[in-house]
């Protein structure tokens, strides 16, 4: 008789996709090319900070050389992602998909008490596609919201990367198969609630730097102590900003917890169709759901 164990059948394929909704993960070159542009990025918002008086401050003549820098820095990003991962051009249709939203919301309240729903898509969508898919799509979506509301500009390339790097931190969030349901909204809740003021903080930084005329324990010195200048640049984002932000992030908090659960469970199978991360699990077992033979000289009977 034989010891071929009857099992129950598995189906009859002898390969089975398990999908997941993991974040992608950044691969060695997508790192790389996040860094890069990073660095570049700090560079451009704070290097009026550490120049003297005769340097010149108008961002509006960095800020066309930081645009060319950037837009092959976000390609290469995604190039690398898909590199590193496999995944194909669903994943790079939904990246387009969900900047064309994100740019149709912005102008439904942007200009209203800093009440802009597209921070709470972008905190979704970096949570479901992950840090390096997550910052080209914040860069992206501000650009195109730029182009639909015809607000470009010597702002435009900040704005570009701040949206980016807020995004990049909701991917860097721990991730879903340690924090989920009511936990992981309340998450989002609060990086975004915190990443709105981040995003206002660094946009007054472009700014704050070429304004004039303000009063002296909020203006802009340049030439003088690095202490005493972000000193001044608190009090400058207190005095002008604090209310704007706080509208921003109060908006930001209640769509995440009204809303979330939904298009986080969208969003995350918008993914798995586009296979963003797949993992092929094979089974042994052939058409039949039996074991294969055993290796030819092994005993298959008994007696």
């Amino acid at each position: 008789m034989s010891r071929r164990s009857l099992l129950p059948p598995r189906g009859t394929g002898t390969a089975r996709a398990v999908r997941t909704a993991r974040p992608v993960r950044v691969g060695p070159r997508a790192a790389a090319a996040l860094v890069l542009v990073t660095l570049i990025g700090v560079a451009a918002f704070g290097w009026p900070l550490l120049a003297d008086r005769q340097s010149g401050l108008a961002h509006s003549q960095d800020a066309p050389w930081l645009f060319a820098a950037l837009l092959p820095l976000l390609v290469a990003v995604v190039v690398a992602t898909i590199a590193d991962h496999g995944m194909d051009a669903k994943a790079v249709a939904m990246l387009g998909v969900l900047a064309a939203v994100g740019a149709a919301l912005r102008p439904l309240g942007a200009g209203t008490a800093g009440l802009e729903p597209m921070f709470f898509l972008m905190v979704l969508s970096g949570r479901v596609l992950g840090p390096g898919f997550g910052f080209v799509l914040g860069a992206v979506t501000m650009f195109a919201s730029a182009l639909l509301t015809g607000g470009v500009g010597p702002w435009m390339p900040f704005q570009m990367l701040a949206m980016g790097w807020f995004s990049l931190g909701a991917g860097l969030l721990p991730g879903p198969e340690l924090i989920r349901g009511r936990a992981e909204l309340l998450m989002l809740a609060a990086y975004g609630f915190v990443g709105s003021f981040a995003y206002g903080t660094v946009m007054n930084l472009q700014g704050w730097v070429i304004l004039q005329g303000m009063g002296q324990g909020i203006s802009f010195h340049p030439g003088d102590p690095l202490p005493a200048n972000l000193t001044r640049f608190a009090a400058y984002c207190l005095a002008t900003s604090v209310g704007w932000d706080l509208g921003r992030a109060a908006l930001t908090v209640v769509l995440t917890l009204t809303l979330g659960s939904t298009l986080l469970k969208a969003l995350r199978r918008a993914t798995r169709k586009a296979a963003f991360y797949a993992r092929a699990s094979f089974d042994s077992r052939d058409e039949t759901g039996l074991d294969p033979a055993p290796e030819r000289g092994t005993n298959t009977h008994e007696g």
